[in-house]
């Protein structure tokens, strides 16, 4: 009978040895675009995340109109994303709070080195698009309602161009920026990407970058957690430990260390060269 009593209180005590069974189970899910998925920053990001707090982010990698409609739903607990327009009305129609600023890169036009509208060392975003228009030059449009493509469209509108006015030339593909820029490869075509995703992108083929420097392609990311009063079921305080984390000093310096082949591609909010 004492062997099996001290078996028994053995049985009891093991989810109190080591880190606690709740510590060990802590998780959030985080929409965010496929710009940070497929540059590899989260893959960077993330685990120093978990080894200082213990908490996993599962991360949803959509384009940043899809983000927040899975926020919207309350079916993630946080979002980074990259739509300043669209975060402030997810705010101000009650899905989120405290929209914080966490870093910044930039955007480029690349397309194939030959170059068919002449747009190469250009730094006005607009012209280049109205100058590949003119050219009836194939454009890949990323077409999925992401940060990216929402940029990408208010260039055409303020070039005066309804881009899918422009025919045959201008392919919506609904993908992520990796497929598109796949795409474009292969079409010999001319598409926006961010800065981040072209430096971890292999299969460039032809592509070059030909048009940057413009401040019109300033992409900022933005934090956002989903409303707990709204969605009492999403994990709120571990999300804001993410949340706090991002813009604290060691979230902002493990942001700025990642890099790829020596480039910094992600700058903390205010140390972008450029800002």
């Amino acid at each position: 009978m004492p062997r099996r009593l001290a078996l028994l209180a053995l049985l009891l005590a093991a989810p109190t040895l080591g880190r606690p069974a709740a510590a060990q189970d802590r998780a959030i899910t985080l929409a965010s675009t496929t710009s940070t998925e497929q540059s590899g920053l989260f893959g960077h990001l993330l685990p120093i995340f978990q080894r200082e707090t213990g908490i996993t982010v599962r991360v949803v990698a959509v384009g940043t109109g899809q983000a927040l409609a899975i926020g919207a739903k309350g079916d993630a607990d946080a979002l980074l994303v990259h739509d300043r327009a669209g975060e402030d009305r997810f705010v101000a129609e009650g899905h989120g709070l405290d929209r914080r600023d966490v870093m910044a890169n930039d955007f480029v036009i690349v397309g194939p080195a030959a170059d068919p509208a002449g747009i190469k060392g250009g730094r006005d975003a607009t012209e280049a698009l109205a100058r590949i228009a003119r050219a009836k030059a194939p454009f890949a449009s990323r077409g999925d309602d992401s940060g990216t493509n929402r940029t990408e469209l208010r260039l055409w509108k303020k070039a005066g161009i309804e881009a899918r006015g422009i025919g045959a030339s201008y392919r919506e593909l609904g993908q992520g920026m990796g497929p598109t820029l796949n795409a474009a490869a292969a079409m010999d075509a001319y598409t926006l990407t961010d800065r981040a995703t072209w430096a971890n992108f292999k299969n460039r083929q032809t592509l070059v970058i030909l048009v940057q420097g413009d401040p019109a392609l300033f992409n900022p990311y933005g934090s956002i957690l989903v409303n707990p009063a709204k969605f009492p079921q999403i994990h709120a305080a571990d999300a804001k430990v993410w949340h706090d984390w991002l813009t604290s000093e060691r979230g902002r310096a493990a942001i700025a260390s990642f890099r790829i082949n020596g480039e910094q591609l992600f700058f903390p909010t205010g140390t972008m060269p450029s800002q």
